[in-house]
């Protein structure tokens, strides 16, 4: 529902104190791409652009290009890309591209970044270091992350913990289950 790619059946979905329920298919469309980033469990990278440009393609999308090169490059550069960005997408690494999704998904600024299962196609060790990344990304941009996981404990200690069970919505270990949660 965050996401916007499904309608809630009954409620209201505000993100940035806009109530995005009744939103057109267009305008759902341009709010996502302005103001959400997505990070998949699958890169999702398409094989057929350089890294460099599947980190732009939001941006293109959004046809936003005034810095857009720069702020793509220093985003690579600040997850560690800076010698891949030139590299087809398909002839880097699984921890690579998930690093690239991460640029991909903060290229817009958005005013949340939602990761489902980041690391669940990682090694532990890559895992860990994807999982670090987004918390420093996060501290350095002051950047919200909404982290979809079924490895709760790989994540540490985070500000805010929302756990999900058979349908209902619980904050912390002894809070009964809210309908309503404001992130």
């Amino acid at each position: 529902m965050i996401g916007l790619l499904d309608r809630p059946t009954n409620g209201q979905v505000f993100i940035d104190e806009k109530n995005t329920t009744n939103l057109s298919d267009n305008k759902i469309s341009e709010f996502r791409n302005s103001k959400l980033g997505f990070i998949f469990q699958f890169s999702n990278l398409l094989v057929d652009l350089t890294v460099l440009e599947n980190v732009l393609l939001p941006r293109s999308i959004q046809k936003t290009d005034q810095n857009a090169q720069k702020e793509a490059i220093d985003l690579l550069k600040a997850v560690g890309l800076e010698k891949q960005m030139h590299k087809r997408a398909n002839k880097v690494s699984g921890g690579q591209a998930q690093r690239a999704a991460i640029a991909r998904g903060l290229i817009n600024k958005p005013t949340i970044v939602l990761a489902d299962e980041p690391t669940g196609n990682l090694d532990s060790v890559t895992a860990e270091t994807i999982v670090q990344l987004m918390k420093s990304m996060a501290k350095k941009l002051n950047q919200t992350f909404v982290i979809v996981t079924h490895d709760r404990h790989q994540f540490g200690e985070v500000d805010r913990i929302i756990t999900i069970k058979d349908g209902r919505a619980f904050e912390g270990e002894d809070v009964p289950p809210k309908m309503e949660l404001t992130i």
